[in-house]
C-alpha cells in the first residue's frame, strides 16, 4: 500500500459490525447519529467525511483497528487532539483511529516521571504533573493533544529552560504497521526511538508516553506589555535585541493583534520560569521600554499560562496559517512584518513571533529529526475567521506574509506549523535529517501505510 496507491472502498456496515465486537471501544459509521460530531476536528475549515471513526479504549484495540485497515486496504489517519491545521487526523472514505478516550496518566514524584497515554489533552496532562508541582514543555492551547505535539517536537512555555516536548521523551509505547507492539527508547528500539524525536507520525503509533518532568510553579512570573501600532518598529527592535541575550529562564512571545475597534498593536508577553524576585529583575526591561499602552507583571498559575491561548483558537473557527524560522529580526522583516500585518483581512486574524532558543538550541542537529535548532523565532500569521465565503482572502493573506518574510527566514519550518504544503516542504523541516528518516521509514512501515501525516516517503 505505497504512496499514490489506490485504496479500497470504505468499510461496509457489516465489516463494521465485526471490528466492534472485537473492541473495548466503539465504532461510528455514516448514519450514526454520532456520525457528524465524530468526524469534526479543532479547524473548521475542514470537512471530511471518513468511512469509519474507531474510538480506541487501550492499546489492544489500536492493534485491532491496524490489521483491520491493513486487511481492506483503507486509507488511516491517526487521531489524538486532532489540531492538525491540514486536518491530517481525519480523512475521506478511510477510517480514522481515534485515541481520545486513552486517558490514563501515572505521575511518579519521587523519579519525576510520566506514563501518560496518547488520548491526553494537554490541559489534562498538566493537570496531573502540575497536582504533584512538576511539568514538562507542552503548548499553549489546553485541548490539543499530547501525541500530535510531541511527536512533531513540541514547543511551549518551558522549551528554553528543558527543551522541546519531545527532548524530554523517555520511552514510547508503539503499534506497528503490521501490528505488532513494542517499546522504543535509548535501549530498546533505539532507532525507532530517534525517529519519534520529531518525526512524526510516521513509524507507528504511539499509545503512551513517558516523560521527564521539572519542578515548575504553581505560579509562575508573566509580562504582558502592548505597544501602540505606530510604534511598533521601535517595540520590535528592543524585543529582538532583548530576546538576542535571554536566559533560558525566559520565554519572550510576541504578536501582532486587533482589537475590536479595528486598532492594531504589538504585544510582548513574556513567561519567567525561575525566582519571582530575580524574574521581576530580568523582566524590567520590557516594562520599562517605549510607551506601551498597557503593561502588566504580576504571578500566574502555570495552568493559567497553559491554557492562554484556548480564547484565541476555540474548537469550530477557520484557520490557515504557513510558518517558517528567523534568526533575528532584521529591520527588512520588520518592515516586511509591519506592512503585511497591516493588510490582515480580520480582526481575529495574528501575525506571531514563538520565541525558541535556549536549551533547545543546545542539542545537537543530529540528536533528534527536530533539525532547525538554531533559530530564535517561529514565525507564522494566523487566519482566524468564520465564513466560508471569506475562506480565498484569509487564506491569501497568510501566504502573502510568508511570501513576505521568506527572504528573511532560516528556509527551515517546524513539523507542526506544516500545512499540507508538499514534499520540498516536509524536507524543510526535517533538512540533513531527512535520509536518515526516510531509512527508517522504509524500515518500520515500508508501505507507507501510516502517510496522513507530513509525510516521509520510505527510501527505496
Amino acid at each position: 500500500m505505497e504512496s499514490g496507491n489506490r485504496y479500497s472502498p470504505g468499510p461496509s456496515a457489516s465489516d463494521a459490525a465485526r471490528l466492534r465486537s472485537r473492541l473495548r471501544g466503539d465504532v461510528i459509521v455514516p448514519g450514526d447519529a454520532r456520525y457528524d460530531e465524530a468526524r469534526k476536528v479543532w479547524n473548521g475549515a475542514v470537512d471530511k467525511r471518513p468511512a469509519m471513526v474507531v474510538y480506541c479504549a487501550h492499546a489492544g484495540d489500536v492493534v485491532e483497528a491496524v490489521k483491520f485497515a491493513r486487511s481492506g486496504n483503507h486509507l488511516v489517519a491517526v487521531r489524538s487532539g486532532g489540531h492538525n491545521v491540514a486536518g491530517l487526523s481525519v480523512c475521506d472514505d478511510g477510517v480514522v483511529i481515534d485515541l481520545s478516550r486513552m486517558k490514563q496518566v501515572a505521575i511518579d514524584p519521587a523519579r519525576r516521571t510520566a506514563r501518560a497515554e496518547a488520548g491526553l489533552s494537554l490541559g489534562e496532562f498538566d493537570a496531573a504533573t502540575q497536582a504533584h508541582g512538576l511539568a514538562t514543555t507542552m503548548g499553549i492551547n489546553s485541548d490539543t493533544g499530547i501525541a500530535g505535539l510531541t511527536l512533531g517536537g513540541g514547543f511551549g512555555k518551558l522549551g528554553r529552560k528543558y527543551g522541546l516536548a519531545c527532548d524530554n521523551l523517555l520511552a514510547a509505547e508503539v503499534v506497528l504497521a503490521d501490528g505488532r507492539q513494542l517499546q522504543a527508547s535509548a535501549t530498546e528500539n533505539e532507532d525507532l526511538f530517534w525517529g519519534l524525536h520529531g518525526g512524526g507520525g510516521n513509524f507507528g503509533i504511539v499509545t503512551a508516553f513517558h516523560y521527564q518532568l521539572h519542578p515548575v510553579g504553581p505560579d509562575l512570573l508573566v509580562c504582558s506589555v502592548l505597544h501602540p501600532y505606530t510604534r511598533a518598529r521601535d517595540a520590535m527592535r528592543f524585543y529582538d535585541d532583548f530576546c538576542a541575550d535571554a536566559a533560558d529562564e525566559l520565554s519572550v512571545d510576541a504578536a501582532f493583534v486587533t482589537a475590536p475597534s479595528g486598532e492594531r498593536f504589538f504585544n510582548i508577553s513574556a513567561c519567567y520560569c525561575g525566582d519571582a524576585g530575580s524574574g521581576e529583575r530580568v523582566l524590567r526591561p520590557v516594562l520599562n521600554h517605549g510607551q506601551p499602552v498597557e503593561s502588566k507583571l504580576t504571578p500566574v498559575p502555570y495552568l493559567q499560562i497553559q491554557s492562554g491561548g484556548d480564547s484565541l483558537f476555540p474548537r469550530g473557527r477557520r484557520y490557515y496559517w504557513k510558518a517558517q524560522f528567523l534568526r533575528s529580526l532584521d529591520d527588512g522583516a520588520i518592515d516586511a512584518l509591519l506592512d503585511v500585518y497591516a493588510r490582515a483581512p480580520s480582526a481575529a486574524s495574528l501575525l506571531v513571533l514563538q520565541h525558541v532558543g535556549g536549551a533547545i538550541a543546545r542539542v545537537p542537529a543530529s540528536a533528534t529529526p527536530y533539525v532547525n535548532r538554531d533559530a530564535r523565532y517561529d514565525c507564522f500569521p494566523v487566519s482566524i475567521w468564520d465564513a466560508r465565503s471569506e475562506d480565498d482572502a484569509a487564506i491569501r493573506w497568510a501566504r502573502d506574509v510568508w511570501t513576505a518574510v521568506r527572504p528573511f527566514s532560516t528556509g527551515g519550518v517546524y513539523a507542526n506549523n506544516l500545512g499540507d504544503e508538499g514534499e520540498d516542504r516536509v524536507r524543510a523541516a526535517y533538512g540533513e535529517n531527512h535520509a536518515r528518516l526516510a531509512a527508517l521509514k522504509a524500515k518500520y512501515d515500508p508501505s507507507n501505510f501510516f502517510r496522513m501525516n507530513q509525510n516521509v516517503r520510505p527510501s527505496v
